[in-house]
């Protein structure tokens, strides 16, 4: 199960305080840690979002934990698995039941810079050739990052050949309108 969520025009301090009294303790705390206003409103919306996303499975407790690399997980539900992710043009959540990856990255121009660290060189040239180069760097940014959310690893992976590797299944999309990308990898 997939949320996204794209309408920034809600992003205000009066949307941020409505959010806080329905989110338990540790989260408010959590989302008045950040310094600015889109840093809270994401904090508090994705955790709603898995709220929403989390009720027909029957899950009411929400408290988490991390793995060493900070995966989040549920504590009382280890066979429901979750990821959550935003950028500055949207905010991305998604459960399953199986272990899950996901991100969502808007497309700047400035990612280009990281095209000799993170792509291999198949990679590489499928972006400079591309007729908007922004865009496929992003849709592999956005692969690479879901299937390491995936592994629960972090950022340690081989990023030029972290999608070579078997086991999951990747979906991409792209948000034109908007400007923004997103991936998802599902355990096989």
């Amino acid at each position: 199960m997939i949320s996204i969520f794209d309408d920034m025009a809600q992003v205000t301090e009066a949307e941020v305080q409505r959010m806080l009294p329905l989110v338990d303790e540790q989260r408010r705390n959590e989302a008045l840690r950040y310094k600015h206003l889109f840093g809270q409103f994401a904090c508090l919306k994705s955790w709603l979002m898995l709220k929403e996303l989390l009720k027909p499975l029957g899950v009411n407790d929400l408290k988490t934990s991390q793995n060493e690399h900070g995966k989040p997980y549920l504590v009382h539900h280890p066979n429901v698995h979750f990821n959550l992710s935003h950028c500055k043009n949207g905010i991305a959540v998604v459960v399953d039941l199986s272990p899950v990856g996901m991100d969502i990255e808007s497309f700047r121009k400035d990612n280009l810079a990281l095209v000799k660290k993170t792509m291999n060189p198949a990679e590489a040239e499928w972006i400079r050739s591309s007729a908007n180069p922004v865009e496929a760097f992003t849709q592999y940014w956005t692969k690479k990052e879901a299937v390491v959310k995936l592994r629960g690893t972090g950022l340690t992976d081989d990023l030029y050949r972290i999608l070579d590797g078997d086991g999951y299944r990747l979906e991409t999309h792209v948000n034109r309108e908007k400007n923004y990308a997103w991936s998802v990898a599902y355990t096989q």
